[in-house]
C-alpha cells in the first residue's frame, strides 16, 4: 500500500509541475527572427537603444538599424514603449538583436495602406526631381508625385512649355514637405504614387462649394500659357480663362491680352471638382450684336491681315471685329499663291460679302456680291450664246 500511495503522489506532483510549466511557457513569449516585439526603453543613446522585452530578456538596437522610419523612433527616452523587429536571437552578449528600421518600414507600409483606404492626407518629403515629377519619401519608402498631380499653386506653368524652366521649378521643391493623398500603392511592387492635387482639393472642398456658375470674381493673373490664363482669387483658389473666353475677338496669343500680375474680373462658367473655369468676355458687351450697325453687306472696308493660312486670311477690321477672307473669294489668279498677294501685318481693301452676328462671323472678299453675281451671270450668258 505505501508503495502505491507514493507512486500516485509522484504522478500527481509530476502532472501539476507539467501543468504549471505549460502555463508559464504560454505566458513567456519566445520570439523568432522576423517577429515584431514590444519593449520598454531602459537605455538610449545615439549609438544604441536597449529594450526590456516582457521582463524576461533584453534587446538591443544599434548601428544602421537605428535609422528612423517613423516618428516614434526619434528622441526615445527611458520608459518609452516601442516596437522593433528581431534580427538575431542572441548576439555576443546574449541579447536579442533588434531593428527599428524593418519595424518602421512595415509600420510605414501599414500607415500608407490605411491612408489609401481612408483617403487620408499624409506628409511626404521631396528628395529629387525629374522631368516627369518629384521623387518623395514617406519614412524610407520612396514614392512618385507626377507633375500632373501637383496642386494648382505649385503646378509649373511656363510660357511656351520650356522644359528647362519646368525642371528648374520642380527642383525648387527639393527638401520641402508636401501634403498628399495616396493614389496607387503596392508593397509587393514597391510602388507608391501620390497626389498633392487630391489633398488640395480635399482641403478646398468647402471653399470651392461657395462658388457657382454665374458668380463674378476678381483676381490676379498668375500664369499665361498658349491656351489661356490662370487667375488666383478668393481663399487660395485658382481658375482658368481659356483663350476663347478672354475676349470676343480672335486671339493668337493670350499674352497679347493679359500679363502676369494683371488684375482681372471674370465670371465662373463651370466648376468641375477642383477645376474652376472662368470667362472674361462674358463681362464685356458682345460687339457682334451691333455689327450690322458698323458694317454693311457689299461695303468696302480696310483691314489688317493678322494671319495668312492656306485656306484664307484672318483680318482685323477694328479692335473688336475680326473677319475671315476665304481663299475662294480673294480674287487669286490661276497659279497665284495666297502668300504672293497678301502679307501678315499689312492693310488691304476688302468687301463685306457675308455677316452672321450670332455665329460671330463676317466674310470678306475681293469683290462685292453684286459684282460676283453679275460676273457669273455674264459668264453663263456667254456660254449660252457661244461668245
Amino acid at each position: 500500500m505505501p508503495k502505491k500511495i507514493t507512486v500516485v503522489k509522484e504522478k500527481e506532483n509530476e502532472s501539476e509541475f507539467e501543468k504549471l510549466l505549460k502555463e508559464r511557457e504560454e505566458e513567456i513569449f519566445i520570439p523568432k527572427v522576423g517577429d515584431i516585439v514590444k519593449g520598454i526603453v531602459v537605455a538610449a543613446s545615439k549609438s544604441e537603444v536597449k529594450l526590456d522585452i516582457g521582463g524576461v530578456m533584453i534587446g538591443i538596437v544599434r548601428g544602421q538599424e537605428l535609422y528612423r522610419e517613423a516618428p516614434e523612433y526619434a528622441n526615445l527616452k527611458e520608459g518609452d514603449e516601442v516596437e522593433a523587429t528581431v534580427v538575431d536571437l542572441e548576439n555576443e552578449n546574449g541579447e536579442l538583436e533588434l531593428s527599428f528600421s524593418y519595424a518602421g518600414h512595415q509600420k510605414a507600409w501599414q500607415a500608407l495602406t490605411k491612408a489609401l483606404e481612408n483617403q487620408e492626407i499624409i506628409k511626404v518629403k521631396v528628395k529629387e526631381a525629374n522631368k516627369g515629377g518629384l521623387i518623395v519619401n514617406y519614412g524610407q519608402i520612396a514614392g512618385f508625385l507626377p507633375v500632373s498631380q501637383l496642386s494648382p499653386e505649385n503646378y509649373p506653368r511656363v510660357g511656351g512649355g520650356d522644359k528647362s524652366k519646368i525642371f528648374e521649378k520642380l527642383r525648387s521643391f527639393i527638401g520641402k514637405d508636401a501634403e498628399v493623398k495616396v493614389m496607387d500603392l503596392s508593397e509587393k511592387e514597391d510602388k507608391l504614387i501620390v497626389s498633392e492635387k487630391l489633398a488640395w482639393s480635399d482641403r478646398q472642398r468647402d471653399v470651392i462649394s461657395k462658388y457657382k456658375s454665374g458668380t463674378v470674381v476678381e483676381g490676379v493673373v498668375t500664369a499665361v500659357t498658349n491656351f489661356g490664363a490662370f487667375i488666383s482669387f478668393g481663399e487660395g483658389l485658382e481658375g482658368l480663362i481659356h483663350i476663347s473666353e478672354l475676349a470676343w475677338q480672335r486671339i493668337e496669343n493670350p499674352a497679347d491680352i493679359v500679363k502676369i500680375g494683371d488684375k482681372i474680373k471674370a465670371e465662373i462658367i463651370n466648376v468641375d471638382g477642383a477645376k474652376i473655369f472662368l470667362s472674361a468676355k462674358k463681362l464685356i458687351s458682345d460687339p457682334w450684336k451691333k455689327v450690322k450697325e458698323r458694317y454693311e453687306l457689299n461695303a468696302k472696308v480696310n483691314g489688317t491681315v493678322l494671319k495668312v493660312n492656306p485656306f484664307g486670311l484672318f483680318v482685323q477690321l477694328d479692335d473688336d471685329i475680326h473677319a475671315l477672307g476665304h481663299i475662294s473669294n480673294l480674287g487669286l489668279k490661276q497659279g497665284e499663291k495666297i502668300n504672293d498677294k497678301f502679307e501678315a501685318g499689312k492693310k488691304y481693301d476688302f468687301y463685306v460679302i457675308s455677316m452672321e452676328p450670332e455665329a460671330h462671323r463676317l466674310g470678306l472678299g475681293a469683290k462685292p456680291l453684286e459684282a460676283k453675281s453679275e460676273s457669273k451671270a455674264e459668264k453663263k450668258e456667254e456660254e449660252k450664246t457661244g461668245a
